[in-house]
């Protein structure tokens, strides 16, 4: 007789909560040669899934699919040709299907990791850290005493920013779309809270003086992009790595021919395309690094079975959160 496990999966795109179904599916039988069986212990629900099941963001062409950009688990099974994982392990899944209680995938698709981490945070370390991380690194040679500029600060990847640029000694300028929020972004360390207008160049410059703010991180579009544009340095760089406004990035000529602004864009999934192997453990080593450090962390407001999916994604959804809602298919995580 065989076996069966929750698995989420939507079957047509629009409102995530209306879209989206637990079903019951066969469990994985025994993994094949260069496989791995992994019990998922969390998934996070990452904007970008929202984005994917409503179609703005690329999806699976056939539907029915399965979902879940991030996960982290132990694995229960190897197969042959598998020496460098054991059962037991805590692994992070590369895979994009996680939301279900077992994944069977490729070896070469989950990274280990420390087995001391706290899985929630690894549930959420495969896009939100190295996002922040690459960005910090990547456009712009910021020096201690640099100022960076970003929105959606209140988000997980701006959590990040913020730990992060503290740390290596560069200030941040950090915006929020409403002044509700200004008190815990500060409270994470930010140096500066501002709510966004169409003052905002103004705000940052009686704030910061003629201080040196080389880069800006996007998340918004729209008027949000040019106002972080406004507010740069000569020659600086906009980095642009999300749409939740659903509007095209807005540079005006002013800001590209005057100013010399110039807009990038960011993609991690592009990014890791590219990599080698190689890169791509040291950057996630780097990640388990700082999260055991505790110089990031992101904070967790509710878990739910996969059975609550409605109840979660609808949460998820909700403007007003104070942190990340998480699946937990093997049960709640203490």
């Amino acid at each position: 007789m065989e076996d069966h496990m929750k698995a989420i999966e939507f079957d047509r795109y629009g409102p995530p909560h209306e879209v989206c179904h637990c079903i019951e599916v066969t469990e994985p039988g025994a993994p094949g040669p260069d496989e791995v069986i992994v019990a998922v212990e969390a998934c996070s629900i990452n904007p970008a899934d929202l984005l994917l099941i409503e179609g703005r963001y690329p999806g699976p062409k056939q539907l029915p699919a399965r979902l879940g950009i991030e996960g982290v688990g132990r694995v229960t099974a190897t197969g042959s040709g598998v020496d460098h994982l054991d059962n037991g392990q805590r692994v992070l899944l590369l895979e994009r299907t996680n939301w279900t209680e077992k994944v069977c995938t490729a070896a070469n698709n989950v990274i280990a990791i420390d087995q001391d981490i706290d899985p929630l945070q690894a549930a959420m370390m495969k896009v939100n850290p190295p996002t922040a991380m690459l960005m910090l690194g990547n456009y712009i040679e910021l020096a201690p005493g640099d100022w960076v500029i970003q929105n959606a600060s209140n988000s997980a990847v701006g959590y990040h920013v913020i730990r992060l640029a503290r740390a290596r000694g560069i200030h941040t300028v950090s915006v929020v779309r409403r002044q509700s929020a200004v008190a815990t972004v500060a409270a994470l360390g930010a140096d500066l809270v501002l709510v966004d207008d169409e003052n905002l160049a103004e705000k940052v410059r009686s704030g910061i003086g003629d201080a040196n703010l080389p880069l800006a991180l996007d998340a918004i579009g729209g008027a949000a992009c040019l106002h972080l544009a406004q507010s740069l340095s000569i020659g600086g760089t906009v980095v642009n790595y999300g749409f939740l406004s659903g509007e095209p990035c807005m540079i005006t000529p002013t800001e590209t021919i005057v100013r010399d602004i110039t807009l990038r864009g960011f993609w991690l999934a592009n990014h890791l395309g590219k990599a080698t192997r190689q890169a791509i453990e040291a950057i996630f080593t780097e990640v388990t690094s700082l999260i055991m450090d505790g110089t990031i962390a992101a904070p967790v407001e509710a878990t739910y079975g996969l059975d609550e999916v409605k109840t979660a994604l609808a949460h998820a959804g909700r403007g007003e959160r104070s942190g990340k809602i998480l699946f937990t298919p093997g049960g709640p995580i203490a």
